[in-house]
């Protein structure tokens, strides 16, 4: 196909010109990365194995770290380093383990006992997610799966649709007890997983608050380890969410199956000083800002076998239209991506196509946009996770895009007296608050800030894959 038009001038940011930088790539690749750890989603997130790339050097998770410690790689932190310790142990005691039967006798008579799993919160960017993926690398099992939590429960709904799809239609008039699909959806992933690591284990939506109680108690006694990381304790998860008061009793099943770990060492790793790929992160104030922009994306567009045009994206047999693209490239305004009824399955399907996706007019996200908010957070974890590189072009600097607004109150109020809810109980809801999307941007704006790296920038480059 005939390649995209684009000007033949100089690139306007340093890190186009690919081949000058390509002989940092070794200097800049952190053995904690992407590298040890295929992340990749399928629509059903479970049916594909992550794939391992594990040096046979390191006996263990606390080799590696310490060896990475002596070798400058990382900072020493404390912190990691007694986490660090925990997973080594968990490590060495699930080499070989299995959570289903080796023989029909034990498969009636005795159940795989498991050993506890760890639970690890502590704020953002404290080093959480490479801990885990370095303790997920050395883990000696065929049967392990490492996802984004987000991702994981989008495929469990996927799952509770298809068995409730399965079922004969009851007739009516018929009192016949109704079907349960949690249960089988448990078994089904307790026969592919023994041990399942959740990175960013967070919880903000109803649906998926009512049934985590029952799916992880069928998973837990199915003999499934678990390993996560959140930026919440325990107690604190849903807080202030509707309906709360069905969702506590989860808590007390994850802390009988799962230890609790702080990882808070009060350092944002993610935002100390490291070298820039260039400007990435503009503001609609800046000069001739949008044809800078259009520049941008002419000159990567230049590189690929391919022609700026619409893209359709089949995504669970719905079609998603993105306006501009071009091989690799993705060019989007914020409406397009944010203020559309888009979800994780569309973000990962774009991450899974896009290796660089431009992000343009963010508005400031007040609570009245705050729909428009959590659409955003779940983009940038899926790109993040994707490695996925972005340009954004936002109405104010990253620090202050989120803020709360007085006209929201007044919409509040409104709603609260149609639901019937009183203004002090209503008052505390997430829902109204925006608390829990703030919490979670602070996460967003530490991610975007590594995002600007030139290191993560030539990790996400994929035509050297």
């Amino acid at each position: 196909m005939a390649a995209c038009t684009a000007p033949l001038g100089a690139a306007s940011i340093r890190f186009l010109f690919k081949d000058h930088y390509l002989w940092k790539t070794k200097l800049l690749t952190i053995p904690y990365n992407l590298k040890w750890v295929k992340r990749g989603f399928a629509a059903n997130v479970l049916s594909q194995s992550v794939e391992d790339q594990v040096s046979t050097s390191y006996g263990g998770p606390i080799e590696h770290y310490t060896r990475l410690v002596e070798e400058g790689t990382l900072n020493s932190d404390p912190h990691q380093k007694a986490v660090v310790e925990k997973l080594d142990k968990l490590q060495q005691t699930l080499r070989g383990y299995s959570n289903q039967p080796t023989s029909f006798f034990s498969k009636m008579f005795s159940k795989p006992k498991a050993p506890k799993g760890y639970y690890i919160y502590g704020d953002v960017g404290t080093g959480k997610t490479m801990v885990m993926d370095m303790f997920y690398s050395h883990v000696e099992t065929n049967k392990k799966k490492r996802v984004h939590f987000h991702g994981f429960m989008l495929d469990v709904h996927q799952r509770i649709h298809r068995l409730k799809q399965s079922m004969p239609k009851r007739k009516a008039g018929r009192m016949a007890k109704s079907y349960d699909p949690i249960a089988p959806v448990a078994e089904e992933i307790s026969e592919e997983a023994s041990l399942l690591c959740f990175d960013e284990f967070q919880v903000t939506d109803i649906a998926d608050a009512m049934i985590l109680k029952q799916l992880f108690e069928n998973l837990f006694k199915k003999g499934v380890v678990v390993v996560a990381t959140s930026n919440r304790q325990p107690d604190d998860l849903y807080k202030n969410g509707l309906q709360r008061v069905n969702f506590v009793p989860f808590i007390a099943v994850l802390k009988e199956y799962c230890q609790t770990l702080q990882l808070d060492s009060g350092i944002d790793y993610r935002r100390r000083n490291r070298p820039g790929a260039g400007k990435l992160f503009f503001l609609a104030s800046d000069p001739d800002v949008h044809a800078t922009l259009d520049r941008m994306f002419d000159e990567m567009a230049f590189k690929q076998n391919d022609i700026t045009r619409q893209r359709t994206l089949n995504v669970r047999n719905r079609k998603l239209i993105l306006s501009k693209a071009c091989g690799t490239i993705l060019d989007c305004t914020f409406d397009e991506l944010c203020d559309r009824p888009l979800g994780a399955s569309d973000y990962l399907m774009i991450s899974n196509i896009f290796d660089t996706v431009f992000i343009r007019n963010v508005p400031l996200l007040t609570l009245s946009k705050k729909t428009q908010a959590r659409r955003l957070i779940t983009l940038i974890d899926a790109l993040y996770d994707h490695k996925v590189r972005v340009v954004i072009l936002a109405d104010a600097p990253l620090d202050d895009l989120f803020v709360q607004d007085a006209h929201h109150d007044d919409h509040a109020h409104e709603l609260l007296d149609e639901l019937g809810i009183k203004q002090d109980a209503g008052s505390s809801l997430a829902i109204f608050s925006g608390e829990e999307e703030m919490f979670a941007f602070q996460r967003t704006v530490s991610r975007l800030t590594e995002m600007q790296t030139e290191e993560y920038w030539v990790e996400g480059d994929r035509s050297t894959t």
